[in-house]
């Protein structure tokens, strides 16, 4: 048995090791400040750039109207619209990535990654003709504008792409109808042009500009005379981006009635588009929002009444954005099947970090387990020495030693250095210790010894 100054030695009091206790609660805040992170990065409100124009026109007046509608303090997304001269540049800035969404007609040329994420107008061809003051029409329908001269609305070339399609089909040849473009500040000159048969433009059923160029035809020449589409299932059969559509009566005015009676032409969606690298969460979120306001929007402007949900069949001219269809169609993914991979993956990284801190806190514990093997083996070594001792003294100073291995053990026990298992094994080796020392007590008391001084005595 060791000698009661190496016992003392070996006594001190233990400083508990609290490093593992500290990287567990370290791991542990670093995991919850990660979760916040992302869990406050996630509520963050998308912003989106909406590229539109010209400025002023109807769609730039909707698009402003619907950003207002979106700056709430629980919208998902908010609008900021960039500027654009037209549809052609609202495409353009969406490909070189300055804008995220663009309000287009869908009879441009799109980028292969466009998608459709709401319908919001359909734009419908107008076709009227006007004889001069005292004259004879010269055009009394579509079939008589071969040989003579067509003006057209719209400096861009998407409307006379239209106008040869409408003109082919209706077995016209392009080639004889002499086609003249004006812009939209034009429409006084257009229509003072006298070598001009028959008119044409673009535009929404309740666009004011298309009102005024009638007026202003009425007023220069004569009541125009609407040009019907009879084709236009056909246009619309073989042509995908165009629609079979009818001008209802009074569509342009009802002091006189404009047209008297419906008219059948083509349709062109007016669209918001996005790339297909526009995250199916934020589309689907922006689609539910603009349909969320769009009531309040058409309150104080009709024109938001016109929006429509994209047309998300496979076969579609062109393609709705899978979040977009996702909401319409109701087929949006739960929580669960979005992040399912994630917190699996979550669990199993917690699983990991739980295996390996277990591994660090055993390795950071092995000089406490292997001064408790110690402390055992100096146990199984006293029972011995206990069965020779020649006095109680020598009992009671084993005693003592025990009694600190004891405290040294349960102190080991309570920093998890040692397992329930190896408690058990030490109190067998307790219980052992102590019945020797009973045992011998009882064989000194019976002999009478008490130690050096008792002997001499």
């Amino acid at each position: 048995m060791p000698s009661p100054a190496a016992t003392t030695n070996s006594a001190k009091p233990r400083r508990r090791r609290r490093f593992p206790a500290l990287l567990a609660l370290a791991s542990f805040l670093s995991l919850l400040t990660v979760a916040l992170a992302v869990s406050y990065w996630a509520w963050q409100p998308a912003t989106l750039r909406i590229a539109v124009g010209p400025a002023g026109s109807d769609d730039d007046t909707l698009v402003q109207a619907m950003a207002q509608a979106f700056d709430t303090k629980d919208s998902p997304v908010h609008l900021v619209p960039v500027a654009a001269d037209g549809p052609l540049q609202s495409i353009t800035l969406l490909t070189h990535g300055q804008a995220d969404l663009a309000v287009t007609r869908g009879d441009l040329q799109m980028p292969s990654t466009a998608r459709s994420m709401a319908i919001l107008r359909r734009n419908v061809l107008v076709l009227w003709s006007a004889a001069s003051r005292g004259a004879k029409p010269k055009v009394k329908s579509l079939a008589d504008l071969a040989g003579h001269r067509l003006g057209v609305v719209g400096v861009s070339q998407v409307n006379m792409a239209l106008l040869r399609v409408v003109l082919g089909e209706s077995g016209i040849s392009p080639d004889k109808v002499t086609m003249t473009q004006f812009g939209v500040d034009q429409l006084t000159d257009m229509t003072a042009d006298a070598t001009l048969d028959a008119f044409a433009m673009v535009g929404a059923l309740n666009d004011k500009t298309i009102a005024d160029a009638l007026s202003t035809t009425a007023r220069r020449r004569s009541e125009p005379k609407f040009l019907a589409v009879d084709v236009s299932e056909a246009i619309a059969e073989r042509h995908p981006l165009y629609e079979s559509e009818e001008i209802p009566p009074g569509a342009f005015g009802t002091t006189p009635q404009r047209p008297d009676d419906k008219i059948e032409t083509v349709g062109i969606n007016q669209l918001i588009i996005a790339p297909a690298s526009l995250s199916d969460d934020t589309a689907a979120a922006f689609t539910r929002q603009l349909f969320a306001v769009k009531p309040q929007l058409a309150k104080a402007m009709p024109a938001a009444g016109k929006i429509q949900k994209p047309d998300t069949d496979k076969d579609a001219a062109l393609p709705a954005h899978p979040g977009a269809a996702a909401f319409i169609d109701n087929n949006e993914r739960s929580f669960l099947d979005k992040y399912s991979d994630y917190l699996w993956g979550g669990v199993l990284l917690l699983s990991g970090l739980g295996s390996a801190a277990a591994w660090l806190r055993h390795y950071l514990k092995r000089n406490e387990r292997k001064e408790n093997t110690e402390h055992r083996d100096r146990l199984l070594a006293a029972i011995a020495a206990a069965r020779e001792a020649q006095t109680l003294d020598e009992l009671d100073t084993m005693q003592c030693e025990a009694d600190e291995i004891l405290r040294e053990t349960l102190a080991c026990h309570d920093d998890g250095a040692i397992e329930d298992g190896d408690l058990a094994a030490f109190n067998l080796v307790l219980i052992q210790f102590h019945e020797a020392i009973a045992n011998r007590r009882t064989v000194l008391a019976m002999g009478g010894q008490r130690g050096p001084t008792a002997r001499s005595a």
